[in-house]
């Protein structure tokens, strides 16, 4: 990451329906620890100096007791109180850092609930934010991928090697990043709809800015059922 500086805001404020639990996914035990500190005890192992955790408003007290101080994460300066959708989440993360004057270069922004970050995925989409101002880790998909109609009848078959499997980080000049979650939530207040899913798409949209694609890896799942659960087990069994 150089002499660049770098902060992270890691999200936590999701409830996860799917899960089919009482217990947020990023809270569920894996390995008798919390999902969401496997990804801080990573950014806090890194080079980004500040770290942002958004949370629902419910678990801030939680998050700040029984994860940051229980595990000793220093770089973790606030746990804030997130928004309705991820989008607004991101966006208090991101006033966050500058209402505590932590502006930093660039910003990574994860998922909690990818557990299986590392070391290697941060510096390959460092070194890619540096060239090109957004990236986003993922993956080349598997499959062949079928877009289908609203009847759920195949229309298209995009060819397979375009075609990717979007993860986190994401990550983008600090002030690129703000310029556009800034825009939304202008349109936003102003009554226009917002159906974005993550920050590349909000670069995209709001700047008309090519976001790059870095290879992050396979093994990088975001916890969402329990079948996910039982995969990540597995994969600190075979480490």
């Amino acid at each position: 990451m150089g002499e660049q500086k770098y902060a992270a805001i890691i999200l936590s404020a999701g409830r996860g329906s799917r899960m089919k639990s009482d217990t947020p996914k990023q809270y569920m035990k894996l390995r008798g620890r919390p999902v969401i500190s496997y990804s801080l005890d990573v950014f806090q192992k890194s080079q980004v100096e500040d770290i942002i955790l958004v949370s629902a408003g419910e678990d801030v007290e939680y998050c700040q007791k029984e994860i940051i101080e229980k595990y000793g994460f220093d770089k973790v300066k606030a746990v804030v109180p997130g928004g309705k959708e991820r989008y607004h989440s991101v966006f208090c993360g991101l006033k966050e850092l500058v209402n505590r004057d932590l502006q930093p270069d660039y910003v990574m922004i994860h998922d909690g609930a990818r557990p299986f970050v590392d070391q290697e995925i941060l510096r390959r989409c460092a070194r890619s934010a540096e060239l090109d101002q957004a990236c986003v880790a993922g993956m080349p998909v598997k499959d062949t991928i079928k877009i289908a109609d609203y009847e759920q009848f195949a229309i298209e078959t995009p060819e397979r090697n375009l075609v990717w499997q979007v993860q986190t980080p994401q990550v983008f000049l600090f002030s690129l990043i703000s310029d556009a979650y800034q825009q939304l939530i202008d349109r936003e207040k102003q009554g226009m709809n917002s159906s974005v899913t993550d920050d590349a798409m909000v670069v995209e949209t709001m700047l008309n800015k090519k976001v790059r694609l870095v290879e992050g890896s396979y093994k990088n799942i975001k916890i969402t059922t329990p079948e996910d659960l039982e995969l990540a087990e597995l994969f600190l069994k075979n480490d």
